[in-house]
């Protein structure tokens, strides 16, 4: 029987599996991103992951034929690596990726994406509904998409095509991005960054508020929950759907999708404020044909089961390559 293998690196999980040639799991390993010291540290977690992943599915590494990646960005395609992630600390500047997991596996077949790039492999190879034009979106620790067009999903010269989070909202640039530029979509949306857009705007707020925003360890969870019985956590959720609305506007206009899959933390764990604002809003604002926003069927595997389509279909998610 063949292996196959996939990779899920985000800023905050870190997930390796090993499935059978029909794509069923066999084996996975769940773990925390780890923060450093450097990138080495990364890279030697992927790899403990995967081994432990295939110890679970007993069988060796060297048994996977091939593997599909999934990681945070941005990347060096060429190089087969992660370069300066921005949602990791400083200190990781450098990720390689392709390089180790081949030598581990023994095998050339290692396909690296941008994670959201699986995501829409992911949704691709699984969902009832999959056009040949289609978008998974990602609005979770950072912000990304995925995209299908004509079939083919766009990966751009150095892979990082689908880096949405840094389209720029908001021209007067009140919130600056994990990347260090100023007015982009993930400086207020993302997971990371809602609490710091919280804070900005209660800055303008009048009155009280249930929002714990001097607290370190205040979280967007804290947004969320309070939205229906406090004033200011309501308004930056209202806040949070126009920007959502208007990055996915930019996304609809650029790439016509017929479907729109949304997944990540932020959108899983409050589809209500998050996804059915994006859908409502639509019809107002895009100018073309409106598509079909759902959230992703296949929750938070949706990365790892892309990862593993890719390695099924030689890096493409097309079920014609298997």
């Amino acid at each position: 029987m063949a292996y196959y293998a996939g990779v899920d690196l985000g800023a905050t999980n870190l997930r390796a599996a090993v499935a059978d040639e029909e794509g069923t799991i066999l084996g996975i390993e769940r773990r925390p991103t780890p923060r450093g010291p450097t990138g080495i540290a990364v890279t030697e977690a992927v790899l403990d992951a995967l081994r432990t992943a295939a110890a679970t599915a007993g069988v060796d590494p060297t048994d996977v034929r091939a593997v599909g990646v999934g990681s945070i960005g941005p990347l060096d395609l060429a190089e087969g690596a992660v370069d300066s992630p921005a949602n990791l600390p400083d200190t990781i500047d450098w990720i390689p990726l392709v390089g180790p997991i081949r030598e581990l596996v023994d095998s050339r077949e290692v396909y690296l994406h941008n994670d959201t790039a699986a995501g829409v492999i992911g949704e691709r190879f699984h969902s009832d509904r999959n056009p040949d034009d289609m978008v998974y979106l990602t609005i979770s620790s950072g912000i990304g998409a995925g995209v299908t067009v004509d079939g083919n999903v766009l990966a751009g010269w150095d892979g990082n095509a689908g880096e949405v989070g840094h389209y720029v909202v908001d021209p007067q640039g009140r919130r600056t991005c994990g990347c260090g530029r100023e007015g982009h979509w993930e400086a207020y949306c993302s997971g990371d960054n809602i609490p710091g857009y919280a804070r900005l705007l209660a800055e303008d707020h009048d009155g009280d508020t249930a929002l714990p925003v001097d607290d370190p360890d205040f979280s967007a969870a804290d947004v969320f929950e309070h939205a229906e019985d406090d004033d200011l956590a309501g308004h930056v959720v209202d806040q949070l759907a126009y920007w959502n609305a208007m990055g996915v506007t930019n996304l609809v206009q650029s790439f016509a999708p017929l479907v729109v899959y949304v997944g990540g933390a932020v959108a899983l764990n409050n589809p209500e404020r998050v996804v059915d604002p994006i859908r409502e809003q639509l019809d107002e604002i895009v100018f073309n044909n409106v598509p079909d926003v759902q959230l992703t069927e296949l929750g938070d595997d949706v990365v790892i089961e892309g990862a593993i389509a890719s390695a099924l279909t030689g890096g493409t998610g097309d079920r014609a390559k298997l």
